[in-house]
């Protein structure tokens, strides 16, 4: 119980991280969402604004704009379809870890756009993007059925690795969430070199950032205030996939984790 209480209270904290998040995005021809933290181009059009307020004055509480919540974004991932086949073994495994569902929920959705078959350039696998050499860690092995890269590929697999990595950062990093983010992105030996503090990454900075945003999208209270109309529900309607730009991606260390 009070793991569970230390991680309520610091996950409460993601909340406070100081700085702001506009997230810009479009809908292709073939029906993949594309967001950024950036106006890439002309195509994208910002669908969240980074104007949310919080009160630290009690515990728990917070107060999101109307202006954040009332958009395409918040109600096509709050229903994603990819993620509600998987909703269960996501609420599993924060339970089994003592871990805020919201905070997975917005990892996945930062890290594959709720693509199962997800790859990164660097090797990341599947809806958490987990390295190989992390689930080694972990004791993962390879057998003559299925190597580790095809295990990572089942959800339900993937899902409760990367809750049990989280679990473990909150532990290295005691009440610095966004250090717990920064590591999942980055790599905890990033973290560490750099004193304890998120690395000089555009790409980190940003992540730590973006994943705030869906964890207070995703939060039940958040999600009783999203009254988005269908009309603007409707415009993302038929995308099918999430493409996440993280600006800054180039200037990552080769060592970093995805």
């Amino acid at each position: 119980m009070r793991l569970l209480a230390a991680l309520c209270l610091t996950l409460l904290m993601l909340a406070a991280l100081p700085a702001r998040a506009d997230i810009y995005g479009y809908v292709d021809a073939e029906g993949i969402a594309h967001f950024s933290t950036e106006k890439i181009d002309a195509r994208y059009q910002l669908y969240l604004r980074g104007t949310t307020s919080f009160d630290t004055s009690q515990p728990g509480a917070s107060v999101a704009s109307a202006e954040r919540i009332e958009t395409p974004l918040s109600a096509y991932l709050s229903g994603h379809p990819g993620l509600k086949k998987v909703e269960t073994l996501v609420h599993d495994a924060a339970q089994e870890f003592s871990l805020d569902p919201a905070l997975l929920k917005a990892v996945m959705a930062a890290e594959s756009g709720f693509n199962t078959y997800a790859v990164s350039p660097k090797g990341a696998i599947g809806l958490m993007q987990i390295m190989p050499a992390t689930a080694e860690r972990y004791g993962m092995q390879g057998d003559r059925k299925r190597s580790i890269a095809q295990k990572l590929t089942d959800p339900k697999t993937n899902i409760r690795l990367a809750a049990r990595y989280l679990r473990d950062l909150h532990k290295l990093f005691p009440s610095r969430p966004e250090l717990v983010i920064a590591s999942y992105n980055a790599g905890e030996g990033a973290v560490q070199k750099y004193n304890n503090a998120i690395p000089p990454y555009p790409e980190t900075r940003n992540y730590v950032q973006i994943v705030k945003q869906f964890y207070l999208m995703y939060k039940p209270a958040a999600q009783t205030l999203a009254i988005a109309s269908a009309s603007l529900a409707g415009e993302m309607s038929g995308a099918k996939r999430i493409h996440m730009t993280i600006p800054g991606r180039r200037n990552m260390p080769a060592s970093a984790l995805e």
